[in-house]
């Protein structure tokens, strides 16, 4: 445990991905000093770039499946982000071993080396875990339904809920102070598209000229939240002890459907190529289940917090065009 006066320091794992670096330039801001463990291997060092030379923040290269090198920084922390993860559909269903291996072994590193000294922890999960629930909005007391085991894509879902569980296992165990944070499709500047995520793609191509791809008839909607609400809602929920024990939704909850957040996009960047409409077996050489709604409820987050996004789908676009015009 970091014993010093004046400085708190706060472990970020995945600290070079697109939601991490955020985070750390918002703990810098606050005055933690900070510490990102990455490997980069989908997240980026470019992404820290505007805070790089600061001599509040670490970086060390490596991953959270080496055991001994999480064990040393969590002892040197105050309190510790796990974001590190395998994320994005089109990973999930490529590297469906890496996928479960990296979040379930990552998070099991990270919580056993907090619990060692109760360090106080966010653990991120993600929507995933509702699967095929059609009881919108999700709140975080019901029930789960989840696809088979054939789909690899429910691999990634059971991975964050086996992390789940062993994070409330800790708190009730050895009173570890852990909050589950389950993340709803956030989205803004420094996210890439090549994972499968929605919004970078279709401004991608949007800005190319280029039709926006959209599987089966576009009905299936989602609720997007800015990045930088994401990590408000984080930042509060860290400062938060009454959190702790806590599972929480973290997300906006305005709807849209996938076809029509496709029109938005061409819209907002006059590209007239329009829309064209694909299975996604076509996009993804396999069959991959979509599901139909994720809506949150952010009750809860409220409640502990104070706080709900504030920012726009509108919003939203503007900032990821703007930073992909450059």
């Amino acid at each position: 445990m970091n014993n010093a006066a004046t400085t708190r320091t706060v472990l970020i794992t995945g600290g070079g991905g697109f939601i991490g670096s955020h985070l750390v330039e918002r703990m810098l801001a606050d005055g933690w000093a900070v510490v990102v463990l990455d490997d980069f291997s989908t997240g980026r060092r470019e992404n820290l770039m505007a805070v790089a030379e600061s001599a509040a923040l670490q970086i060390v290269e490596g991953s959270v499946c080496d055991a001994p090198l999480v064990a040393r920084l969590v002892a040197e922390a105050d309190a510790v982000v796990h974001l590190a993860a395998a994320v994005g559909v089109r990973l999930i269903v490529e590297q469906p071993a890496r996928t479960l291996e990296t979040n379930i072994q990552g998070a099991t590193n990270v919580l056993d080396a907090a619990a060692a000294g109760g360090t106080r922890i966010l653990l991120a999960s993600t929507s995933e875990v509702y699967g095929k629930s059609s009881a919108v909005p999700f709140t975080e007391e019901a029930d789960l339904v989840l696809g088979p085991s054939t789909h690899s894509r429910w691999g990634y879902a059971c991975s964050k809920l086996a992390d789940e569980f062993l994070a409330m296992a800790y708190h009730a165990q050895s009173a570890l102070p852990v909050t589950v944070c389950r993340l709803f499709n956030t989205v803004g500047p420094r996210q890439v598209g090549r994972y499968g995520m929605v919004v970078p793609r279709f401004v991608d191509w949007a800005l190319a000229g280029k039709p926006l791809e959209v599987y089966g008839r576009g009905e299936q909607t989602r609720c997007f939240c800015h990045v930088g609400d994401t990590v408000e809602a984080l930042a509060r929920l860290l400062a938060n002890d009454e959190a702790a024990g806590e599972v929480v939704n973290v997300g906006a909850d305005a709807e849209i459907s996938i076809l029509d957040l496709a029109r938005r996009v061409n819209e907002s960047t006059d590209n007239a190529a329009g829309v064209v409409h694909r299975t996604a077996e076509e996009a993804y050489g396999r069959d991959v289940e979509d599901m139909q709604r994720r809506v949150p409820s952010i009750d809860k987050l409220e409640a502990l917090t104070a706080f709900r996004p504030q920012r726009t789908l509108d919003d939203i676009l503007r900032d990821v065009i703007a930073e992909k015009k450059g």
